[in-house]
């Protein structure tokens, strides 16, 4: 809990750092470090505000995809740059709230080395089968779940991530004893399903969504407190008679070098924001199944800090721990 609150507080600090009077005006190109490779959903959506943001600034917007290391390629790449605003990093749940709790030696502080700018989308987990599976309803997984002697199994795409901890929660929300099985790509993962070497997992429509448009999966319930936009006939959890109160989500934000002064701060989030109310990134957003969720810098910690003490929870059942 310690680290919690010392996160916590740290990222409430970062939000009121020292301020400028000038409005922030690039005066040189911008770049956007990315921990996502190119062309998958968070890299579509990175490119789109970075081409908003350069028409409304004038100034080149670069996006520039450096996977790897569970995000700290793309963040150490970022955080040491002068805090002047023309570096900023593209992150996710992942890097912010659970890196700090599962990596004994992490090589970035997400509180004291990045400043929050802006949230990009939220994304609600489906639980997703097969479609030859027998689990035909979430009543169907439930009972199924509740079998001691043919425990289900679920897989994700990392150990320690959010599809692995988010599946955890509702394993232990339904008092079940699943197994893990871990696959390297969502590619993988999401076909297992299809054929059934694993029972069941959580899926996004950014991820999952081709299989689900080719009949290849069965989605059964969103894990949120209401129901998608992109899939309006899929009940919530609670509707379908599960847990109450358990949303999965996935988020990705925009953060800066420690330090960057907040009416920088303050300029850019207004540009991403309006970025991100424009029809055709709207349009394109709610095809990958994104929800926009404009607001202020807040919002990201606001985030983080309720995630970290959400993963620690389940950290206590879910040992999970990186050198």
């Amino acid at each position: 809990m310690k680290l919690i609150q010392h996160l916590i507080a740290c990222s409430a600090m970062a939000l009121t750092a020292s301020t400028a009077l000038a409005q922030f005006t690039p005066t040189a190109p911008v770049k956007m470090w990315s921990v996502f490779p190119t062309g998958s959903g968070p890299d579509v959506v990175a490119r789109l505000v970075a081409d908003k943001l350069q028409g409304r600034w004038g100034q080149s917007v670069i996006v520039d995809a450096k996977p790897g290391g569970a995000g700290a390629v793309a963040i150490n790449a970022m955080k040491n740059a002068p805090p002047t605003g023309h570096d900023l990093v593209v992150v996710d749940v992942g890097n912010m709230s659970i890196n700090p709790l599962i990596f004994k030696k992490l090589s970035y502080d997400p509180a004291k080395d990045l400043v929050p700018v802006a949230v990009l989308y939220k994304a609600a987990f489906f639980v997703v089968v097969g479609m030859d599976s027998p689990n035909k309803s979430l009543k169907d997984f439930m009972a199924a779940a509740s079998k001691k002697d043919a425990p289900l199994r679920y897989g994700s795409n990392a150990v320690g991530g959010p599809i692995h901890l988010g599946s955890a929660r509702l394993e232990t929300a339904l008092g079940a004893e699943m197994l893990h099985v871990p696959y390297k790509e969502t590619s993988q993962l999401y076909a297992a399903v299809s054929t059934g070497e694993v029972d069941w997992a959580y899926g996004s429509i950014a991820t999952a969504g081709a299989l689900i448009r080719g009949n290849k999966l069965r989605v059964l319930a969103v894990s949120d407190a209401k129901r998608s936009p992109a899939m309006p006939d899929v009940p919530t959890l609670a509707e379908s008679g599960g847990p109450k109160d358990l949303d999965a989500l996935t988020w990705v934000a925009l953060m800066a070098p420690r330090g960057t002064p907040a009416s920088v701060i303050a300029e850019i989030n207004k540009g991403v924001n309006d970025a991100l109310s424009q029809p055709d990134v709207k349009e394109k957003m709610a095809n990958f199944g994104f929800t926009i969720s404009t607001g202020s810098p807040q919002q990201v910690s606001d985030l983080m800090s309720v995630d970290l003490a959400r993963y620690a929870e389940v950290l206590k059942k879910v040992k999970v721990s990186v050198d």
